[in-house]
Order: C-alpha cells, then structure tokens, then sequence
C-alpha cells in the first residue's frame, strides 16, 4: 500500500531526477515506508527490513545488504534535498488531488531528547509540550494545507518563541503553495498571533483567521437583535456564535460559548479551589498550633505564594487575618459564590476578512484540528518522540523523514476519507499486516529443494481498502520456483 503510494506522488521519478543513485532510490523508499509502517531506530529497523518484512524484496533489494549505517546515511541525504522534495510533493499534492490551498494552517511543537546533548546547538531547555521539564527540546513547524498534506516545515532550537517563527516561514512560503494572483488566509492559534504578526501578515497581504489573545471586554453585536446563532461541535454540544464589534479594533470577531468547553473549565475551576482550600487549611494550622508559623509578614507571603499558585481560584475567596500587630492571632476565610458563570466556555476569534457570517466564521477556525491531527499522528503512529540522536544532522534528518513518511500517511489516509473510510493510521496499518508473503518449501522425486515464494490474498478489509485506493492486490502472486543447488 505505502509503496503504491510512493509511486503515486512520483517519489522513485523525482530521485532519479535528482540525481540519486538506483541504491540510494531503493534506500530512500525502504526508509520512508519504514518509518510509516513500522516507526523505530536505524538500528532496529535494519533488524525489522531483514528479519520481518518483504518490503526489500518488493524493491528488489537484498535485505541482508541493509544495515543502520546505510539508513543513517539515506536519512541525511534525504534532509540535504529538504527544500526540493518538499516542494515537489508539495505541488504534486495538489495536482493530484485537484486542491487550490485557499486556506493554510499554522503551528509549531517541539519533541524531547533523551540524554544530555552537551554540544547542541539545537537542544534547548523551553516550554515542553510533554511536560519535560528536565529533557531539552527540539521544535518542529509545519504549514499544513485543510486536506492534511504539508506544504512546509523548519526546524528550529527547543527554546524559540511561538511569535518569532511566523514571519521565516511566511517569507518562503510562496514557492511551497498552489496559489497564484492570490495568496491564502493563515489559521493560526493564540500563542502565535500576536499583534506584530497580526500586522506582518497584513503587511505581506496574507489574510488570517486565531483565537484572539485574551478576553474582550465591552463590545456589542453587529447585529442588531443580539441573538447567537447556535452549531454543534464534532460531538453534538451546542456552541453559541455572536458577530461582534469592539471601538478600536478593525477586524472581524466572534463571540463564541462552547458547552463542552464551558464544563471542562468548570471542573478544572473546582479542582484548583479545592487545591486553593487545602493550602489556607495548611496556612491556618499553622497560626493555631504551637511552633506553626505565625509572624504576620510570613502568614501573608505563603497566602501570596498561595495566590500566585493557583491565580483563577483565589479570586473567590475573602480571607481575613487578625493580629497583634507582629504575629496572626486567628485566620479566616469565606468563599464567594459568583452569581453568574457566564465567561467559562467564552472565547473570541478575529480574522481580517470583512464580510464573513458566523458559520463560515466558525468553520474556518475548525480546519486547525486538521494541523493538530498531523501532529497527533507525527507524534503518536509515526514516534518523532523522544529523540536519540547525538548529532544535530541526524536530529534534523530524523525529523524530515517523519514529515516524508506523513506525507505518504495524509496520501492515503485523503484519499480514504472520499470514500468514506475514516480510521486512524494504526489501524489501517494493523488491517494491512494481515496479508503476508511466504515461502512453502517441499522436495521433489529427486530429493532436491524447491521454494516456491507467494503473497497471501487480501482479506476483506484488505480488500476494502486498495478498491478505495485504487490500488492493486498483490505485488506478484507466485514468484519462480528454484531447485536448491
């Protein structure tokens, strides 16, 4: 399956083109699809090509003249081409698939080494999106169009910012992109659309579409009865969408309450005010028991420490301490209970266009699942996570391959939704792994070897999958049977 789609963006037509070798075709091949089926070290998928899989031979390679060495080698070849390949594939997605990408889709993640990497320039200490706050990062940015295919990725160090990306990447944007006499709107999250971006890609004549950074406050409808219009999310929960208009602000915007949002953010709420009452509890042990901690200046630094810790929830607390002027006598605390809870679930987007209804509106921001499904899958089916390389070479060519191997993922995973098939990529792998090749060995008259190599028919979802593709069956049936010299 991955090898026909290999061969249907062209990928053995354009190394040759670019020079590659025969062997160093095959090995770029072997490593992608590798990587897309079976995602491991060099090491280990040298022992998985030629202990485990037929994928050489359907190349007509050998798979004993594989080894980690060879794909070390094929994986910095393949990042030394970054700029063409991706641009070839870039193009050649759209052909194929007819898409116009009127609208791209913007965001970064970074992904965690193990190990020190005292002499990287690319592994820093940042902001881990895993939570690793004692591993050193790598960041990784892809321009994704609404279908999933990237049209461009960079690699930066683990500790840049989310705002100083936009601009490099919009500035090589162009020779990545379908558009001509036009250039597509940019959807893009909070921590990326500041205003200096905001205005860039105004300036660069790019339209854009985020979550604007932080609530807005006084505004009024546009339109003049005030009345949401209401949608359901991908899981039936209502969400209310306004049109709104704030003084000073020329962009469109949209007021937007999702239930679903709204009670998550109220078990969230709940969570750090129990987590709040508990410290004040701990506050006020201390000032009733003998040895505890009962200096005024003390008493309120740990309800500061206490307030910084969990700044959504102290607000609804009322805390008073009495004292006699050097140490608290008595400590008590009352919580507020807000009339209203209408702000959990709220969120605005604004975007440059003008004329726009609350539908589209909506559904424009909803393409920027489609990046963090990549990302998901980068992530999760294809293991960019964590990373083990010693050298920033390899660190960066472990990475584009990935990207080359979701490539073929978004190829197939595309092509599979038109017709109405939607798994994810680990199940259509372990549905495709059912059909095998094999070897029957036997003996004939003359007590000599034959082996006679076959491919197993596809089972039924097998089946169901290459006539979505359009693919064939099987790449032979019955190869040549061989006496044993």
């Amino acid at each position: 399956m991955c090898y026909q789609a290999a061969r249907q963006l062209d990928l053995p037509g354009y190394f040759e083109r670019a020079g590659f070798s025969p062997e160093e075709t095959d090995l770029a091949l072997t490593h992608i699809i590798g990587r897309a089926v079976h995602p491991a070290s060099e090491h280990a998928t040298a022992e998985w090509l030629q202990e485990s899989t037929a994928l050489c031979e359907l190349l007509g390679m050998e798979s004993t003249s594989v080894n980690r060495f060879k794909l070390y080698d094929t994986s910095r070849l393949l990042y030394t081409h970054r700029e063409g390949i991706e641009s070839f594939l870039s193009h050649k997605t759209s052909e194929l698939f007819d898409l116009n990408d009127k609208i791209i889709l913007y965001d970064l993640t970074n992904t965690y080494f193990e190990g020190r990497k005292a002499n990287s320039n690319l592994a820093m200490f940042g902001n881990s999106k895993e939570k690793r706050k004692d591993a050193k990062l790598v960041t990784l940015t892809l321009v994704v169009n609404v279908q999933g295919f990237v049209k461009h990725s960079k690699i930066y160090r683990g500790n840049i910012g989310e705002t100083t990306t936009l601009e490099a990447i919009v500035t090589e944007l162009s020779s990545q992109t379908s558009f001509s006499g036009r250039k597509p709107m940019v959807v893009m999250d909070s921590g990326i659309a500041d205003d200096e971006n905001l205005k860039m890609l105004n300036a660069k004549g790019y339209n854009y579409l985020c979550v604007t950074r932080g609530k807005i406050k006084e505004y009024v409808a546009v339109k003049e009865q005030g009345k949401p219009v209401v949608v359901t999310d991908k899981r039936g929960s209502p969400v209310e969408l306004l049109r709104i208009e704030k003084e000073g602000n020329d962009d469109s915007l949209l007021y937007v309450r999702s239930q679903r949002k709204a009670i998550k953010e109220l078990s969230m709420h709940e969570n750090f005010t129990s987590h709040f009452e508990t410290g004040l509890n701990q506050i006020i042990q201390g000032v009733q028991k003998k040895g505890g901690i009962k200096n005024i200046e003390k008493v309120w630094g740990r309800i500061g420490r206490l307030k910084e810790k969990y700044p959504s929830a102290h607000r609804f607390f009322d805390i008073q301490v009495s004292n006699d002027g050097k140490n608290a006598t008595a400590m008590t605390w009352k919580r507020i209970i807000p009339t209203s809870r209408k702000e959990e679930g709220v969120y605005f987007l604004r975007t440059s266009i003008k004329e726009i209804d609350e539908v589209t509106f909506w559904d424009i921001y909803n393409t920027i699942r489609e990046i963090e499904a990549s990302f998901r899958i980068l992530k999760t089916d294809l293991q960019i996570r964590p990373v083990f390389h010693r050298s920033d070479e390899n660190t960066m060519a472990h990475l584009f391959l990935a990207v080359l191997a979701y490539q073929l993922v978004s190829t197939i995973r595309y092509q599979l939704k038109a017709q109405g098939i939607h798994h994810d990529w680990s199940h259509i792998v372990r549905i495709m792994n059912t059909q095998k090749a094999a070897t029957i060995t036997m003996q004939n008259k003359n007590d000599q070897k034959i082996y006679i190599r076959k491919c197993s028919k596809p089972e039924t979802k097998t089946r169901e999958i290459y006539d979505a593709l359009g693919y064939k069956y099987q790449p032979w049936i019955r190869k040549s049977v061989l006496p044993e010299k």
